[in-house]
C-alpha cells in the first residue's frame, strides 16, 4: 500500500493550503520559495488538483477514478466530485470528530474501529450514503485514544449533513453535502478543465 510520507506543514506550504483543513493547528512561519512567482494556467489546474489529493489523502490513480465516476453522473462534474470525496469513510470519520487529522482518521477506519450499519468497514474510501449509521465499534469504546480524541474535537463543528451522538459514539449520515456545505478551499473547476484536456 502507498503511503504518504511527505511533511504536512511544508507541503501545505507548497500548496499555499491552512493546516487547519487536515486537522493541524501548527502554522508554519515561514513563506514558500515559489511566494509571489507568477503561476501558468496550467500550474493553476495542476495545483488545484494536487490540493484535493492531499486534503483527502488520496493518490493520483483513485483519485482519477474518483473523477471518470463523478464524470457519468448526473450534474456538475466538478460538484459530483468533492461530494464523492467528503462522503468517503475516513473523511466522515474526520468530521464526525473521532479523529484528531484526517491520517488519524484514515488509520482508525483501517484497523476496523468503525460499523457502518452495524458491519465492520475497514475501507477508508469507503463511500456513504444517505441513511447510514456509523459508530465506533463495542472493543474499540473504552480506549482511552478516543476519551483523548473526544476532549481534542470537542468543540470542533459538526456538519450539518451529519447528526452525531458523541455519548453513544456514533453517527447518521441525514443527507449527502452539497458543494456549498463543503469548506474546502479547493477549485474544483480547475479539476475539471486540468482533466478534460
Amino acid at each position: 500500500m502507498a503511503v504518504n510520507r511527505v511533511p504536512v506543514l511544508k507541503r501545505c506550504r507548497s500548496l499555499d493550503l491552512d493546516p487547519t483543513f487536515l486537522g493541524y493547528d501548527k502554522k508554519s512561519n515561514r513563506t514558500s520559495a515559489r511566494a509571489g512567482k507568477k503561476i501558468s494556467e496550467y500550474g493553476l489546474q495542476l495545483r488545484e488538483k494536487q490540493k484535493a489529493k492531499f486534503i483527502y489523502g488520496v493518490l493520483e490513480k483513485p483519485f482519477r477514478n474518483y473523477y471518470e465516476k463523478a464524470d457519468r453522473m448526473k450534474g456538475q462534474t466538478g460538484e459530483n466530485l468533492m461530494i464523492m470525496l467528503e462522503s468517503r469513510l475516513d473523511s466522515v470519520v474526520f468530521r464526525m470528530g473521532f479523529a484528531r487529522t484526517r491520517r488519524e482518521a484514515r488509520q482508525v477506519v483501517g484497523h476496523k474501529h468503525f460499523l457502518v450499519n452495524g458491519k465492520p468497514v475497514q475501507i477508508p474510501s469507503y463511500l456513504v450514503k444517505a441513511g447510514d449509521v456509523i459508530e465506533v465499534r463495542e472493543k474499540a469504546r473504552t480506549l482511552q485514544r478516543y476519551k483523548d480524541i473526544l476532549e481534542v474535537t470537542g468543540g470542533r463543528l459538526v456538519p450539518e449533513w451529519l447528526e452525531v451522538d458523541q455519548e453513544a459514539m456514533k453517527a447518521t449520515v441525514k443527507y449527502l453535502p452539497t458543494r456549498e456545505m463543503i469548506d474546502v478551499p479547493v477549485n474544483e473547476m480547475l479539476i475539471v478543465e486540468l482533466y478534460s484536456k
